[in-house]
């Protein structure tokens, strides 16, 4: 399992890079957000279930650094990104872009790790269905912005994205769609998998771990 979590991750890490590649210099909001879901709703749980207990795993050597902490991370790093400054030094920078894009892997490993690691006590398990869906909230919140707001944040003109030109206000709105549907969807499937796990009966936990 833990293998075939590794495989899936790289190859949704490397389906991301290569994404990001080809459409950078479109300055598409949409392209940008496909790259950033895939990275941290994709890749991000399958290489946190990769090493999930191993020597790789970040919850094993920063067990202070728990869910809730984790998801503020998560929401610090998201947000500044998307701020429009950061957002256009992204689009103009490569070595912007790049910091960007290691961020929001880190942010997303550390936090998926920390919810998925394994606690004895039931309040910690909990810790990590609240960490996950305070993250959904926020890339709900950020979501909506993006669709609703009655002017585009990243500029003005046409964009390229996936090889269509769009407005910017259209793009912006499919951008926003994009972390609606994917973002906020995948952190709420991780939560309701772990509660999923917290309400099986403590004899059949007990018969997994063993």
């Amino acid at each position: 399992m833990k293998n075939l979590a590794l495989v899936a991750g790289i190859f949704a890490l490397c389906l991301a890079l290569a994404l990001l590649a080809t459409t950078w210099n479109g300055g598409s909001l949409t392209a940008h957000m496909i790259v950033h879901m895939t990275t941290v709703a994709i890749a991000a749980p399958l290489l946190a279930i990769a090493v999930g207990g191993r020597r790789l795993d970040p919850a094993v050597h920063l067990p202070w650094f728990g869910p809730l902490l984790a998801s503020v991370a998560e929401l610090l790093v998201v947000w500044l990104w998307h701020m429009p400054a950061l957002r256009r030094l992204a689009e103009t920078r490569l070595d912007a872009m790049l910091l960007e894009q290691a961020s929001f892997l880190l942010a997303g490993i550390l936090l998926w790790t920390a919810c998925f690691r394994r606690h004895e006590e039931g309040t910690q398990r909990l810790a990590g269905i609240i960490g996950l869906l305070f993250t959904s909230i926020h890339m709900t919140l950020l979501g909506v912005l993006l669709t609703l707001a009655p002017r585009p944040l990243y500029g003005v003109g046409d964009v390229t994205c996936l090889g269509f030109v769009l407005g910017r206000d259209t793009d912006q709105q499919l951008g926003g769609v994009v972390m609606l549907l994917v973002g906020a969807a995948a952190y709420m499937l991780g939560a309701i998998i772990l509660l999923a796990d917290v309400l099986k009966p403590t004899s059949s936990r007990g018969s997994q771990c063993g």
